[in-house]
């Protein structure tokens, strides 16, 4: 479906995204397959390819994420399977196991999950799922990876009695240790381990005393080990076992090997599948990183990027905590060339990049960070031409390799076509640079080829705005301090700025003057006339800007308003029925107090029930007869201002209380009554004189009788008189 250069792919700087993508996989299989992805040829092969990346972005925002999909590479235990009567060590049979295992695991996930991953799970089914291959191998081998003991009868009883001689040989060599460090032979160290055996550390001047076999000294000469002679008699035993069972394990790993060879094929196909689900998961881990998704892909031939933003940009400024600029753009069939004009530095080539990469990285197979609402179709060719073209190698000048890349461009541009080139005209003479520029320009706009090119050449500037399906556009910079604002403008050719920027950097004005004078009268007018727009053009969109913000503040505050009022009045409406009720209340109440006081004086029931029935017939005249429901949700309404009116009141009393015990005075400190003082209890009024203290227990005297009490719980009235 699409054919792209190297060269385009190093305009573009694709490498540097695959080399994130290849970071986030988790096998080096994966790693290294994400470095060869390539522009898919066939589209339903690319939507696939999509969807599956898709799909695993949504795993990260839902309660099923995908299982572990890591595995260690079989290539070698696939060769070696592949040549006759050849076997594998006990490890490699795990490592097969662990791919089949974990293949069985993801299909069978994909296929409980196939509403949230119908294009993952369409990928898993087409590998077999078996568990033939892991039931062979966990019969013989272990988690560890080692052959079990049970792997076949003979290796069993060669096992058990290799541990019956273990046992035997330690036993024999704790004896000898015994025995020879009783007679004071040994050194400090007592022993040692010498080619993977237990051996006595013999003093050298014993080492003819001690029976067995000499395997090495010190480096000083000074410890001679040895294996004792009893034990030697074992070892040689164990050695004869080690052989038979060395024996054992390779024909248990030859059958085994036998019995899997037939899997070959499938095994290639599950080492596949995990590698492309590591791809997938790199490239959703990659999107996830830039904010990226999958735009409409449509049919119409029409290129809308809305919001999007240059990914290996957005990544760098992210980690340097800068802002990273959008931009929206659209090519259809009626605007199918946009002329990008301005000055250096305001973002024209990395608008034109942007475009280009996220296009190229939608036809690998990758999301890319634009707006939902973006969309686009699928373009057979993107052809670039960006940067420095010198070629050193081919001994061209720019201007030469610029001419021959034009020449390619002829040759392959049609209406199914990208074309993106940076400061087009460049690297000639201005004028007849210029007028060539503008001939291949019309070239690919005859042949309705899309594209995007950036210039500083005004005959481009006018030919775009004569072509009726062509447009030009800026990047908006501000009047004043002539920075970028990074925001490109569709409609309007860009003033390079050469004078003002020269100016704004110090060059002396009388310079630029006299250079303004040296170029044709009507060029400066024509570029001045530019800028003027532009600036008035980034006046106004600062204005617009202000306004809006100022208007939606406008309209909350006006919200906020409104709702306050809304508030404000349903809470008087309710004080006033809650007053009304109560003023009912409290007239009905001095009624009643009328009626008692008359009942009271002439003690005439039939008086009062009379004026107590006409009271209740007049109120209950006055009342409308409600329905339950509504007589429900009154209350209900009652009962909630009440408890509000409960709820200031509550406040009220709080606050009351609050100054009242900061307003207590300060307690004064207490005076100790003496003898002959009146006195008084604490919690008490009457007055007495205090006769005797003993061990703070006092005697007061009331006059008609005396009481006995603690001092403390007296206070002093009056001092006695001196």
């Amino acid at each position: 479906m699409i054919n792209v250069t190297e060269k385009t792919l190093k305009d573009l700087e694709f490498n540097t995204v695959l080399e994130t993508v290849s970071a986030g996989c988790v096998t080096e299989a994966g790693k290294k397959k994400a470095f060869d992805i390539k522009p898919y040829k066939n589209k339903d092969l690319l939507m696939k390819s999509l969807l599956q990346t898709s799909e695993y972005v949504s795993s990260f925002d839902n309660d099923n994420f995908l299982p572990n999909h890591g595995f260690d590479a079989i290539d070698k235990e696939i060769k070696f399977l592949a040549i006759e009567d050849s076997y594998l060590e006990a490890a490699s049979f795990r490592k097969i196991a662990t791919i089949s295992e974990t293949v069985n695991v993801l299909r069978k996930f994909l296929e409980k999950f196939n509403d949230y991953y119908p294009t993952l799970n369409e990928r898993a089914t087409e590998v077999n799922y078996t568990k033939e291959i892991v039931t062979y191998i966990d019969k013989a081998i272990d988690k560890y990876g080692d052959v079990k003991d049970n792997a076949s009868s003979e290796l069993e009883v060669i096992r058990r009695e290799m541990n019956l001689v273990k046992g035997k040989i330690n036993q024999s060599f704790t004896a000898a240790l015994t025995h020879y460090n009783g007679l004071g032979y040994l050194d400090d160290i007592k022993e040692s381990i010498v080619e993977n055996r237990r051996v006595l550390a013999v003093q050298a001047m014993y080492r003819r005393k001690v029976k067995g076999s000499i395997l090495g000294s010190s480096k000083t000469g000074s410890i001679a080990y040895i294996e004792p002679e009893a034990t030697l008699r074992y070892s040689r035993e164990l050695n004869n076992y080690e052989y038979e069972e060395k024996e054992e394990v390779k024909k248990i790993l030859k059958q085994l090997s036998a019995a899997i060879r037939p899997f070959v094929p499938l095994l290639e196909e599950y080492q596949d599948f995990l590698t492309d689900i590591d791809v997938i998961s790199g490239k959703a881990k990659y999107a996830r990183r830039i904010n990226g998704l999958l735009p409409n892909i449509t049919e119409e031939k029409r290129l809308f990027f809305r919001d999007a933003f240059h990914p290996i940009l957005y990544l760098n400024n992210k980690a340097k905590q800068e802002e990273t600029y959008p931009q929206s753009i659209e090519l259809k069939q009626d605007n199918r060339i946009i002329v990008i004009s301005g000055p250096n530095a305001g973002g024209k080539s990395i608008t034109l990049k942007t475009i280009g990469l996220l296009q190229l990285m939608l036809q690998c197979g990758l999301l890319i960070p634009v707006h939902e609402r973006s969309e686009t179709c699928l373009f057979n060719r993107i052809l670039t031409d960006i940067g420095d073209n010198q070629s050193i190698e081919n001994h061209l000048s720019t201007y030469s390799y610029r001419l021959k890349n034009m020449n390619y461009f002829l040759k392959k541009c049609n209406d199914k076509t990208l074309f993106l080139i940076d400061e087009f005209g460049t690297g000639s003479d201005p004028e007849l640079g210029g007028a060539l520029a503008e001939t291949f320009l019309e070239e690919f706009y005859n042949r309705e080829a899309f594209g995007i090119i950036t210039t500083h050449y005004s005959n481009l500037k006018m030919l775009a705005n004569e072509l009726p399906h062509a447009t030009n556009a800026n990047m908006l910079f501000d009047e004043k301090s002539l920075e970028p604002m990074y925001k490109l403008i569709l409609g309007q050719a860009g003033s390079s700025f050469t004078f003002e920027v020269a100016q704004k950097n110090g060059i002396p004005f009388s310079l630029i003057n006299r250079a303004k004078k040296k170029i044709e009268r009507g060029k400066v007018r024509f570029d001045k006339t530019i800028a003027n727009l532009q600036k008035e053009r980034s006046k106004l969109e600062k204005t617009s800007q202000t306004l809006k913000e100022e208007e939606s503040r406008a309209r909350e505050e006006s919200k906020k308003l409104e709702s306050t009022n809304t508030k404000i009045q349903q809470k008087l409406e309710s004080y006033q029925e809650l007053y009304d009720a109560n003023q009912k209340l409290i007239y009905l109440g001095q009624r009643l107090d009328d009626l008692s006081e008359k009942y009271y004086n002439n003690k005439n029931k039939k008086v009062l029930i009379g004026e107590f029935l006409k009271m209740v017939e007049i109120e209950n005249s006055k009342r409308k007869k409600v329905a339950p429901k509504e007589k429900k949700i009154k209350d209900k309404e009652q009962r909630k201002v009440i408890a509000e009116v409960k709820q200031e009141v509550d406040k009220i009393r709080k606050e009351k209380k609050e100054k009242k015990i900061k307003a207590t005075p300060v307690e004064k400190p207490k005076i100790t009554p003496k003898v002959g003082d009146r006195v008084r209890m604490i919690d008490g009024k009457a007055v007495g004189t205090l006769d005797v203290i003993e061990k703070n227990k006092a005697t007061v005297n009331y006059g008609i009788f005396t009481s006995k009490v603690d001092l403390d719980s007296l206070e002093l009235v009056e001092a006695k008189k001196k």
